[in-house]
């Protein structure tokens, strides 16, 4: 399971690499919804995509991110002066005398601070980290799609809700960011030889259990360093009573290990498909399935170096 990656983040290596073009209406959309308070986690390097906007489309959506800015820096203020009250109350309660309380009080605004802390400086950082790439399940992720003979890039949610399930469907079934090779003429097939997508990566994360039982994050990063054109699936999911508001989601598919992945203690590798198949992969056919399977069985092997995760 493919639990997180570190998106590419040069958007204009990427458009030239591909010949892609940005959903800017999407992207405003994404950035919108998170000002007007909705759970919508962006990488932050995507952000910066729009750091120094050319055009007028591109001028709202900086406008959009900057406000959200505002308003995130001022809440992240707010909650410090709240915690380090809190904390300062425990510590004066435990001056005087031990209790479970002031301990819990101590414990928890301490923890509060230095992640608000965390995140405010996040905000204020105008220097770009490996970090701001990475992406997890849940958050409004780029995948390449085409439309039209065009390769449009556009925001899609890590986690696919297919068409015609439930919304509860997120909550029962957390895992379907990935869709397995083996599962995609049953769970996925209104998906597989209809909707294909790519996300281009650098760098990609696996849980696994250590020797102490414990689990351990480690990173897999080709030895080559391409960049990774991860095969995709993706849904425009409407809700049919028209009470819950559409969503675009994608899931990577996952194929049994790479030799050198096993090897690290995990159970499965997302396809890295060859960019002479791009276009076939876009563009499928939904009667040769054979086709895709073919495309899959040619994928690229690159080595995968790993290392524990900082």
């Amino acid at each position: 399971m493919c639990y997180s990656a570190q998106i590419r983040s040069d958007y204009d290596k990427f458009v030239r690499a591909f010949g892609a073009l940005l959903s800017l209406p999407e992207f405003y959309r994404i950035f919108w919804e998170r000002r007007e308070g909705g759970k919508v986690r962006v990488p932050k390097s995507v952000e910066s995509w729009f750091a120094h906007p050319k055009t007028d489309a591109e001028r709202e959506i900086k406008a959009v991110i900057d406000e959200w800015n505002v308003a995130e820096t001022s809440r992240l203020e707010q909650e410090i002066f709240k915690q380090r009250k809190r904390l300062a109350d425990a510590e004066r309660t435990l001056q005087l005398k031990t209790t479970k309380k002031a301990q819990d009080d101590q414990r928890i605004a301490g923890n509060k601070v230095e992640q608000a802390l965390g995140k405010l400086a996040d905000i204020k950082r105008t220097t770009s980290e490996d970090r701001d790439a990475r992406m997890f399940p849940g958050w409004q992720v780029p995948v390449m799609i085409e439309q039209n003979g065009q390769r449009i890039v556009r925001p899609m949610r890590y986690q696919c809700r297919v068409q015609g399930t439930p919304a509860f469907f997120d909550a029962k079934y957390p895992g379907t960011y990935n869709a397995r090779r083996n599962s995609l003429e049953g769970f996925w097939k209104k998906l597989f030889g209809v909707h294909h997508g790519i996300m281009v990566v650098d760098t990609f994360y696996e849980n696994v259990e250590g020797p102490d039982g414990k689990n351990k994050v480690i990173q897999f990063t080709p030895r080559d360093r391409e960049p990774m054109l991860v095969a995709c699936l993706w849904s425009h999911w409407k809700d049919p009573a028209g009470k819950e508001p559409d969503l675009i989601s994608f899931a990577a598919i996952t194929d049994e290990p790479e030799p050198e992945v096993a090897a690290a203690g995990h159970d499965r590798t997302i396809i890295n498909i060859k960019p002479e198949y791009l276009d076939a992969w876009l563009n499928p056919e939904p009667g040769n399935l054979a086709a895709l399977y073919a495309i899959f069985d040619d994928k690229r092997h690159p080595y995968y170096e790993h290392r524990l995760a900082a």
